[in-house]
């Protein structure tokens, strides 16, 4: 029996939590599947596209992402702009913590720990390539898996002010991948509103 590497120890416990999800997400052609399980394959196969040389430490922190995130509802925050944000801070600090953990149970040194809950937290977004990496990483997947679902529930100025956030958020290389996705007739009308603001 060959034996594991720490990236596939680390990979395989993240999994193994994210399979652990209550919801489930129907998929074309694989049944229903844990949303998060789903949702950080999704990040892995949209790194690969950003950076196909990504690091380990990039590679893990795209796969933790929305770690246990079910555990900390939007709910139990005011339905606000600030709590919003008090919501995605206190989500990323947590899960750069699990993250951290289980980096570390599974045989990395301190640095690559401490590099995995840096680019979770997002920290130096613009100034670090890996974390303008997840960042693309994150914002492609929600445009090519997420988007048409979240846009049935808005109405279009708050979609094209959220657009135009999501785009200025991202590095030239994200805006290439994400020019050429294929999206529904309003969805990319909301795109080019957002892009011609």
């Amino acid at each position: 029996m060959t034996e594991s590497t720490p990236f596939q120890r680390a990979q395989a416990a993240m999994d193994a939590a994210h399979a652990e999800d209550p919801k489930r997400e129907a998929t074309e052609g694989a049944g229903e599947r844990p949303a998060e399980l789903l949702y950080a394959q999704r990040m892995s196969e949209w790194l690969a596209r950003v950076a196909p040389h990504a690091s380990e430490p990039l590679q893990l922190a795209v796969r933790a992402q929305h770690l246990r995130r079910w555990e900390v509802p939007r709910g139990d925050y005011p339905q606000d702009r600030p709590g919003y944000l008090a919501w995605r801070r206190d989500l990323g600090r947590r899960q750069a913590a699990l993250a951290e953990t289980i980096v570390r149970e599974a045989g990395y040194d301190e640095a690559a720990v401490q590099h995995v809950g840096a680019l979770i937290r997002k920290e130096n977004l613009k100034r670090d390539a890996d974390t303008q990496a997840l960042e693309d990483t994150a914002c492609l997947v929600f445009m090519a898996h997420y988007f048409s679902d979240f846009a049935r529930e808005h109405d279009d100025d708050k979609l094209v002010r959220i657009v135009a956030k999501t785009w200025r958020k991202m590095s030239p290389r994200g805006h290439e991948l994400a020019s050429a996705l294929t999206l529904p007739e309003r969805e990319r009308e909301i795109v080019a509103r957002a892009l011609s603001a």
